[in-house]
C-alpha cells in the first residue's frame, strides 16, 4: 500500500512565549526511512511528541495512517500507539528488570498471551538485534551499544509498523553506531517499516535515509534525497552539513542588547 504514513500541516508549537515550531509541512512515505536534521532546540523530539498525541499543537494536523492524532479519543490514541514504535534518546530501559523482562513488558502490557509464545517472541526480538545471548543480563551491565540494541528490540516487540528513533546515534563508539546504522536499516527492510530519524549526526543520517528533512527556526529549512542536501550550496544547509563555524546558524539566543542587560548606558 503506498502513500504517507504520517502527514504534518501548518504545524505551530510553542513553550510558553518560545515559538518551537512555525508552519512546519512535511509527509513521511510508506517504506522509507525518514531523518529529520536539525540542531539542538530545533524541534526535532518536539515533532516526535506531538506524532504520538503526548503534545498538543496550537494551530495544524498530524495525521498518521489517515486518523487526525489530536482529535482522537482517548482510547483510540492508545490502540494507534501500539502501532509506533519508539527508540528513546536515553534508551528508557528499566533498570530493575532483566534485559529479557524488557522486551516482554509490552507483550505482556497489551496482549493476553501463552507465555512460552511470549518468550519465543522475546527470543525472535532479542536475535534480529543480536542479543539473544544477552536475555539474563542486567540494563546496568550492557555497554552503551547494547543498551541502545535492546531498546531497539523493546520498540519493535510489539510489531509496529511505524518506528520512531530520537537521537539514536548519541554517545555511541564507531562499532556500536555503525551496528545501530545497520539495525535500522535492515529492520526496516525485513519487518516492512515505515522509520522516522530524529538526530543532529549529519554523517550516520546521510548513510540511512532516503529522504532528508532539515529543520530550523520552526519551520523546513531543506529537503531532499542524502546526496541532494549532502550537494546543496544553501547556506543554511551547507553550514550545518559542513559543521561550519560560520553562517546563519546564531551562536547566541535571542535576547535584548548586552548593554541594555547590564545597564550600561551610553
Amino acid at each position: 500500500m503506498a502513500g504517507n504514513v504520517v502527514e504534518i500541516r501548518d504545524l505551530h508549537f510553542s513553550f510558553g512565549d518560545l515559538e518551537v515550531l512555525r508552519g512546519l509541512t512535511l509527509d513521511i512515505p510508506r517504506g522509507k526511512v525518514v531523518a529529520i536534521l536539525g540542531g539542538s532546540g530545533s524541534g526535532k523530539s518536539t515533532l516526535l511528541k506531538l506524532i504520538g498525541g503526548q503534545l498538543r499543537p496550537l494551530r495544524g494536523g498530524v495525521t498518521v495512517e489517515g486518523k487526525n492524532v489530536h482529535q482522537l479519543s482517548a482510547e483510540a490514541l492508545y490502540k494507534l500507539r501500539l502501532e509506533i514504535g519508539m527508540m528513546f534518546q536515553t534508551s528508557g530501559l528499566f533498570t530493575d528488570l532483566s534485559v529479557y523482562d524488557n522486551i516482554a513488558f509490552p507483550i505482556r502490557e497489551n496482549f493476553e498471551l501463552p507465555e512460552e509464545l511470549v518468550r519465543r517472541l522475546v527470543l525472535m526480538k532479542l536475535h534480529a538485534v543480536g542479543l539473544r545471548g544477552a536475555q539474563a543480563m542486567m540494563p546496568g551491565d550492557l555497554s552503551g551499544g547494547m543498551t541502545r540494541r535492546v531498546a531497539l528490540a523493546r520498540a519493535i516487540a510489539t510489531d509496529p509498523k511505524l518506528m520512531m528513533y530520537d537521537e539514536p546515534f548519541a554517545g555511541l563508539d564507531p562499532i556500536s553506531l555503525n551496528q545501530i546504522v545497520e539495525l535500522i536499516r535492515n529492520l526496516n527492510q525485513a519487518l516492512g517499516l515505515t522509520s522516522i530519524v530524529v538526530t543532529y549526526d549529519v554523517d550516520e543520517a546521510l548513510k540511512v535515509a532516503d529522504y532528508v528533512y532539515v529543520i530550523g527556526d520552526g519551520v523546513i529549512l531543506g529537503k531532499g534525497t542524502s546526496k541532494e542536501v549532502a550537494a546543496s550550496e544553501d547556506p543554511y544547509l551547507k553550514q550545518f552539513v559542513n559543521a561550519l563555524p560560520d553562517g546563519p546558524v546564531r551562536f547566541h539566543f535571542p535576547g535584548p542588547p548586552l548593554e541594555e542587560d547590564l545597564r550600561i548606558h551610553g
